[in-house]
Order: C-alpha cells, then structure tokens, then sequence
C-alpha cells in the first residue's frame, strides 16, 4: 500500500483566511486574498510570529473546503500519515492535534507525526503548499495551491488548486 505524506496547514486548515481575520483585528486594515498573491506569508503578514505564536490559533482554524471527504477517502486507500512542522511553535503540539482529533476523527494517533523538518519523511507521495518540503522530498509531490506559491513555477511539483483534484489524481 502506497503512503502518502499530507500537510496540515494551507492543505487542511485555511490558515490564510485566519491570518487575515487576526490581521484586520490587530491593525484594522482588511486583505483580501487576490491582493496577498505572489507575496511571501511574512510580507503578507507583518505579525505572523505573533498570531502563530498565540494560544488558540491553530485549534480555532476552519478546514479548506472538501478536504474531509478526500482525506478519509484517501485514509482507506493508501496508508496516510498527517505531517506538521509542528516544533516550531510549541503551542500547535497539543492544538493540532485537538484539531486533528475534531475534524478527521477517523485518523488515529499514530497516523499524526509532528517534526521539525519534513526531510526525514519516507512516503511515496507528499502533499504540501510549501516548496521547502517538496523540493527535498525523493519521491511524487502535489503542490496545493496557497497565495504565496500563486504564482511560482511548480517544477517538478503537480500543481492542484482544491481538494477534487487531489481526489482526480489520488482516487
């Protein structure tokens, strides 16, 4: 059975949509997500350390659309991992996977991995919307379509921009 890699944040949970509720909270000003397009999440977001750093964002984060139905589709078809780059912020240990356990509840415990670097994950196929993870991993990547790699040459990388894709492609 094949095994598949898949990202949490920008692939299940619609972190952009949440920076940008906490960005006009903080600042006032409202972003839309065409005017975030080919900007870094950094440049995007001036206070991201900030948000991503505060309790409670990564267990009030909505889903990206479809990605339930896919993912348990997936989870009887091949053997799928969750895999977060989760260390970074110490806070997301514990709420991504209260997360996890909220919205994907036919996952296990065993089947969520939190590191710090994605280049030590064996799997035949890696889903994620960051070129860092992708680019280092040897074998199929599908890049998911997020504002900051809008506009970037995939490579290498299968380009999808919602999760029926990922389900033509996978299932």
């Amino acid at each position: 059975m094949k095994r598949i890699a898949l990202d949490m944040d920008g692939v299940l949970a619609d972190v952009y949509n949440h920076f940008i509720k906490m960005h006009f909270e903080e600042t006032g000003e409202s972003l839309t997500i065409e005017a975030l397009e080919g900007k870094t999440e950094l440049e995007a977001f001036p206070h991201i350390r900030k948000h991503v750093n505060s309790t409670g964002f990564f267990r009030d984060l909505k889903l990206i659309p479809g990605c339930q139905q896919y993912v348990e589709q997936l989870n009887q078809q091949y053997e799928l991992f969750i895999v977060s780059a989760a260390t970074e912020f110490p806070l997301s240990l514990s709420e991504k996977q209260i997360w996890l356990n909220k919205y994907f509840p036919f996952l296990t415990w065993r089947q969520m991995v939190f590191c710090g670097s994605k280049e030590i994950i064996r799997a035949d196929i890696m889903i994620d919307d960051h070129f860092k993870n992708l680019d280092y991993f040897p074998g199929e990547t599908i890049l998911f379509t997020q504002p900051h790699n809008k506009f970037a040459d995939a490579g290498r990388h299968r380009r999808v921009t919602h999760w029926e894709e990922v389900g033509q492609i996978l299932l």
